[in-house]
């Protein structure tokens, strides 16, 4: 019983989590949000405590079920680990404390330190993130747009084609590798990732050696048979010692399923004791209930959202970003240093950007760490989904008129690459789409009334949108772009 209503529920949230990543409707956050909001990493620097004591307290009551349930990777490999056909493919080993606190130690240090990339790659979230990002939504946005090209021939208009944008190559690369290396670990055996590499795991298992429910074994009815060890996959079952690892037991219930002779049961020492005591029965599908009943009650803590509006202009080809001196980075993060030290490079807030803006950075220096660029679309001022679903309070939750007010950077004009110059044509196309009105557009001489219009930016009114750069018809540099402000402003 333990066993399917863990796997009911693993496979709900799992199933869910992905959809946040793969939709690119903009309606499955408004719903789905919350599952980002209550993974451990995110809510420790969102600073989050309601979370935070929830996991704790759950993990002190029921053991390491958010690894096994709540945790997008922890289920993945699972998934994986099936794919192996192999009966009774898994042993008892011993763990390796020293790797498990070497890598908690790497993580304190590079968050400390403020090094986003390496603790980007050891985050279990993160790291599933860009594989959902990366690998899983483009084959979900292909399949939607053969469906699409199939309703046309039938006059449907069920499915829409949507715009499929290349992945950066590094962040692919890593992605590719992430997706390898959990799989393989996973095949092999099981949930090696969880309990030698993963800090969540590590922080965890401290909690977990002293949670109120464990896997207990019954000695007297204890056939030595293996079969528990053969089917853990966090290896942590000794059936010579008849002692399970509470610090890496994720709570599957595999081993209850597969003993034959009821040695082991899901309870706590003390409904042990009273057992022995009063030589009563136990229903343990209760417990399995309560179970259930304590993971469901973590979708309280979801918010709703308010409806937004999606789209932008039309698609202008073949762009190229210019070289920012400063990282644009989205409304809401209130700095680039703020940003860097809370984001946990999930790339939630990418694959829901509807507009294209944001993407992972490929420098080496914020390796993976979302930055918004405008060869594809610009900021819509009425847009603040990646505020809505930042899980980590990397960019803080803000309203339409909030953010139209705030600056995140200015635009800049590069003479040389203005048509009205090197063409000899009629433009304004940035002063007419700018929505904050801080374009004009006056004679480049004006003592000749044959001159060329050009741009003029007033620096104290533009926020920084991208709308003119996008637009701008320049190729294949824009003749107008936007420099970011390190901190942003208020205007």
């Amino acid at each position: 019983m333990l066993r399917k209503i863990r796997t009911i529920l693993a496979g709900v949230f799992f199933v869910l989590i992905t959809l946040l990543f793969l939709d690119f409707t903009g309606t499955m956050h408004h719903w789905l949000s919350w599952m980002a909001k209550i993974q451990f990493l995110p809510a420790v620097l969102a600073l989050n405590v309601g979370v935070v004591v929830v996991l704790v307290l759950l993990t002190l009551l029921f053991g390491r079920i958010y690894c096994s349930v709540i945790c997008p990777l922890g289920v993945f490999q699972d998934v994986i680990a099936r794919l192996n056909r192999k009966k009774n493919k898994y042993s008892f080993s011993k763990a390796l404390s020293w790797l498990r606190y070497t890598m908690l130690g790497v993580m304190v240090v590079a968050l400390v330190a403020g090094i986003g990339s390496v603790f980007q790659l050891l985050a279990p979230y993160s790291a599933y993130g860009r594989i959902a990002t990366m690998l899983f939504q483009p084959v979900w946005k292909a399949g939607n747009n053969i469906l699409a090209s199939i309703a046309e021939h039938v006059d449907s208009y069920a499915f829409y084609h949507v715009e499929q944008v290349a992945a950066v190559g590094a962040v692919m690369a890593i992605a590719v590798i992430t997706f390898i290396v959990i799989s393989v670990l996973a095949l092999r055996n099981g949930r090696t990732y969880c309990n030698t590499i993963c800090p969540v795991g590590t922080v965890l298992s401290f909690f977990a050696r002293f949670s109120f429910l464990k896997i207990r074994f019954d000695e007297e009815k204890c056939k030595n048979c293996s079969l528990c060890s053969k089917n853990c996959k966090a290896a942590c079952i000794d059936y010579k010692t008849h002692t399970v690892d509470y610090s890496r037991c994720v709570v599957c219930g595999n081993c209850i399923s597969k003993c034959k002779f009821g040695a082991l049961r899901y309870d706590s020492r003390l409904q042990r004791q009273k057992e022995k005591s009063e030589n009563l029965s136990v229903d343990t599908s209760k417990r399995s209930f309560l179970l259930a009943s304590a993971m469901v009650t973590t979708a309280a803590l979801a918010q709703k959202k308010e409806k937004l509006m999606d789209g932008g202009l039309a698609e202008l080809e073949d762009k190229v970003a210019p070289e920012r001196q400063t990282v644009l980075t989205p409304p809401g993060s209130l700095s680039f240093q703020h940003f860097a030290q809370h984001c946990t490079g999930c790339q939630l807030c990418v694959s829901e950007c509807p507009n294209h803006v944001l993407r992972p950075s490929v420098n080496l220096m914020h390796l993976m760490l979302p930055e918004m660029s405008y060869e594809r679309g610009y900021c819509r001022p009425e847009c603040n989904r990646c505020s809505e679903v930042c899980p980590a309070g990397a960019i803080r939750l803000i309203g339409h008129d909030e953010k139209s007010s705030i600056q995140l950077g200015h635009a800049v004009w590069i003479k040389k690459n203005c048509v009205p110059i090197t063409d000899g044509v009629e433009c304004g196309n940035c002063a007419r789409h700018c929505p904050s009105g801080a374009i004009d557009m006056v004679p480049l001489d004006e003592n000749d009334e044959e001159s060329p219009m050009i741009p003029v930016v007033n620096e104290a009114a533009c926020i920084g949108c991208g709308a003119c750069e996008y637009v701008c018809p320049s190729r294949p540099f824009s003749a107008i772009y936007v420099e970011g402000h390190e901190v942003h402003r208020k205007i």
